[in-house]
């Protein structure tokens, strides 16, 4: 069963969604990295760290991570499960970021409790989430760069998913958010390539 959502974009409805958990390819993580040039703190909090793939590739990089959950996944890599980030009324001391790939329908409130706990928040989202009114306080208030991706990110499935494993038709891209910022939009376009393959 496929409803299609606000953007337009088909989507599982959410009995079949349960937790929403849409593992984030590495090859995302990596692209992030790559774009961001050392702007990434080197302490972040991955708060929908589910199996852990963006919190492994940020380890390997050398950034320490408090990767957490509201549900258990069995992650070796979770820090803590049980833990609803958007109760949480402070970040572990020394953390001055926030990266993660959140359930789509919360989006907006984990950027905005964030930006509340960190001064840095990076964000995969949607490319259409630069639409609405409803997001203009955080948009037009601290939203400093989009990394879009110019070729189409590996189908983010959900958990369990044992269907066919299509292309993504979806665009998706990194929003970068910083706490005190005032400046324009910085959008560029990243490019991700699978492991062991060379730049084009």
């Amino acid at each position: 069963m496929r409803l299609p959502d606000q953007t337009g974009a088909a989507r599982h409805p959410l009995w079949v969604r349960g937790a929403d958990c849409y593992e984030t390819p590495v090859e995302a993580v990596h692209a992030l990295l790559a774009a961001e040039k050392g702007n990434v703190p080197p302490f972040v909090w991955e708060p929908c760290c589910a199996t852990c793939n963006v919190a492994g590739v940020l380890r390997s990089a050398g950034i320490q991570v408090w990767a957490t959950d509201l549900i258990d996944y069995g992650s070796p890599q979770q820090n803590q499960a049980g833990v609803d980030f958007l109760l949480e009324r402070r970040a572990p001391d020394g953390c001055l970021g926030a990266i993660s790939n959140p359930p789509y329908q919360l989006a907006t409130q984990f950027i905005e409790h964030a930006i509340g706990l960190v001064p840095y928040t990076a964000m995969l989202l949607r490319l259409c989430f630069i639409e609405g009114i409803r997001r203009s306080h955080i948009l037009d208030r601290h939203l400093a760069r989009i990394h879009v991706f110019a070729n189409r990110l590996p189908r983010m499935h959900r958990r369990g998913w044992e269907g066919p494993r299509a292309t993504s038709q979806v665009a998706f891209a990194w929003f970068v958010f910083l706490r005190d910022y005032g400046g324009p939009i910085v959008l560029d376009r990243v490019m991700w390539r699978r492991l062991g393959e060379t730049a084009p």
